[in-house]
């Protein structure tokens, strides 16, 4: 979470003001390896110590049950399952207690059933937040889960959404005029945290765990995880791991933890991002590497014979990839740390 104490100051006072706070609607967007998904975990973990259930579930068919499920499943100790799922009993901290009576037999609808969930959780003044990981903009239940949450938001309930995905997917999904109140939801783009964050959130951690690093090896971590979060994580894991029972985490033991951490990242990170471009966006990326580090797009559209505004198209489909990153004024360049070196192997 280096680099993030806004954000979580931000949501701290969200849960604790509750309905009106426009920061319990939120979306996450950024590239692979940002954080995204370990911050709605974190974000969450606040949640629940300011008294609220938090559900977390990725964007995928059977979402909206898995969200009724996963909501009962956080709030009741006792579930009775005879007349229709309903929550008997739910304890909190070992403080809160609700019971509800049996619900009457016959089919009710999602929204119905969490309206039933939400009005027994007010009567504690229990907040419910949901987090949706990897969204997609084609899922049908994704478009229901807003409108419906959207109905929970005007009726002043105690509700909070996190979304969080890659720009593309998110541009895509807010864009849908069935659930255009999404373009009004707090938006928070995850990227690159600067070197400073990164150097004191390694040795805080590295000192935790009772051990040290010299300037040397943090200088080396930190140039190489280029203020990428993920790789962050890794050069981390990988390093401590050299010689874990060693008091000092050395150069050495960071130059091989950069090692493996590289070949992590080329496998989790690279390669995904490679097999979701399209053709032309694999052609305006070639034509960058003839640039030693940034590029004008005049020149890219010249080098490829195409006009400005094909190249302006696919540079707005490569910055909501997180592939590339603006630098200026019609200028490019590569954002994610070693996708150069990586498209000129397999580009050629």
């Amino acid at each position: 979470m280096a680099g993030r104490a806004e954000l979580f100051e931000d949501m701290a006072q969200a849960f604790d003001e509750g309905s009106g706070n426009p920061n319990l609607s939120t979306v996450f967007a950024g590239p692979r390896g940002t954080g995204k998904t370990a911050a709605i975990f974190a974000l969450s973990r606040q949640a629940a110590s300011q008294g609220w259930l938090a559900v977390n579930v990725s964007a995928v068919p059977g979402m909206l049950d898995d969200i009724l499920q996963q909501t009962l499943k956080t709030a009741a100790q006792f579930v009775d399952e005879g007349a229709g799922v309903r929550l008997k009993g739910v304890s909190l901290g070992q403080v809160l207690g609700i019971e509800w009576e049996p619900a009457q037999p016959g089919e009710r609808n999602w929204r119905s059933r969490m309206e039933d969930i939400l009005d027994a959780l007010a009567e504690y003044d229990i907040g419910l937040l949901i987090t949706v990981d990897e969204v997609k903009p084609d899922l049908d239940e994704m478009v229901q889960l807003a409108s419906t949450y959207q109905h929970f938001v005007g009726e002043d309930r105690k509700v909070a959404l996190f979304m969080a995905g890659l720009p593309s997917k998110v541009s895509s999904l807010v864009s849908d005029e069935s659930i255009s109140f999404l373009r009004r939801s707090c938006r928070r783009n995850f990227g690159r945290i600067s070197n400073a964050d990164v150097a004191e959130a390694l040795r805080a951690t590295i000192e935790e765990g009772g051990r040290t690093i010299g300037d040397d090896a943090l200088d080396a971590a930190v140039e190489a995880i280029d203020g990428f979060p993920y790789m962050m994580q890794l050069v981390g894991f990988r390093a401590w791991a050299q010689h874990p029972a060693e008091k000092e985490i050395t150069l050495r033991d960071v130059q091989r933890g950069i090692e493996g951490a590289q070949r992590d990242f080329r496998e989790r990170v690279l390669d995904a991002t490679y097999y979701d471009l399209s053709a032309g966006d694999a052609r305006m990326l070639e034509a960058m590497l003839a640039d030693p580090d940034e590029s004008r797009l005049s020149d890219l559209a010249a080098r490829m014979g195409e006009s400005s505004s094909y190249v302006s198209t696919y540079k707005k489909r490569l910055v909501e990839q997180g592939v590339i990153g603006e630098r200026g004024r019609s200028v490019v360049a590569f954002e994610l740390p070693g996708i150069r070196e990586y498209l000129a192997e397999r580009l050629g």
